[in-house]
């Protein structure tokens, strides 16, 4: 998989604007949107964000991380090497790291949050189990794990994830099989949502998008289970 981004890391932020180009959207505004609903759950589900440690799991070039500041201690991990060569020069205050979501360089109980954002669809089938189970392995008892993926029902997300040229691999997960994915893995599933309702932010549109959230029609969604 290392191979197959590589080519990337100096087109990456390019190639995923191209593929929403029609969504009129700076690709920031979903790194933003998935950054607060992460900090909100950590929030609510391990305590204040400013204390933990968090593990990223598939970084890529560490867009998401300006948008994460929030977050205590936070650490990074890739399987591309260039990618993470970018990401460090981008954030130099993020730790990161080379190596594989399925065996991860991390001790047990290592993090107090660890996540993961549109990477799963990236895995192998047959190797979803053991990249869950990894990331409840480095976090500890009490903690939590989140996985953000792409809706294969929303019908604008399959048409970006068509056009985005490193996604030809690309085998969505709806929102039942990642929850059943962490439960198989030994986490206790505690709440998902659908998120992206709407191409803009402000209060009014984030408390819809919290009404929404059982409606299968985000962009996206997440689920957070407890380690």
């Amino acid at each position: 998989m290392a191979a197959e981004f590589d080519p990337y890391a100096d087109r990456y932020e390019e190639l995923v604007q191209d593929s929403i180009a029609f969504s009129g959207l700076d690709q920031s505004f979903f790194l933003a949107a998935r950054a607060r609903h992460l900090v909100d759950v950590t929030r609510r589900l391990v305590g204040d964000p400013a204390t933990v440690r968090a593990l990223d799991v598939g970084c890529g070039g560490g867009l998401s991380h300006p948008h994460l500041r929030k977050l205590g201690r936070l650490e990074g991990i890739d399987i591309s090497e260039p990618m993470i060569e970018t990401a460090r020069q981008r954030n130099p205050d993020v730790e990161y790291h080379v190596g594989d979501g399925t065996r991860l360089p991390f001790e047990d109980a290592a993090f107090d949050l660890a996540f993961t954002a549109c990477v799963l669809h990236h895995v192998p089938f047959d190797e979803r189990d053991t990249f869950a189970r990894e990331l409840g392995r480095v976090t500890r008892t009490g903690g939590l794990v989140v996985v953000f993926e792409h809706n294969p029902l929303n019908p604008l997300t399959r048409l970006a994830v068509h056009r985005c040229a490193f996604d030809e691999d690309a085998v969505l997960l709806g929102r039942r099989e990642a929850r059943r994915r962490l439960g198989d893995a030994g986490l206790r599933p505690e709440e998902d949502r659908y998120i992206l309702f709407f191409p803009w932010q402000g209060r009014l549109f984030v408390r819809a998008e919290k009404a929404l959230a059982r409606l299968p029609a985000g962009a996206q969604y997440y689920v957070a289970a407890r380690s």
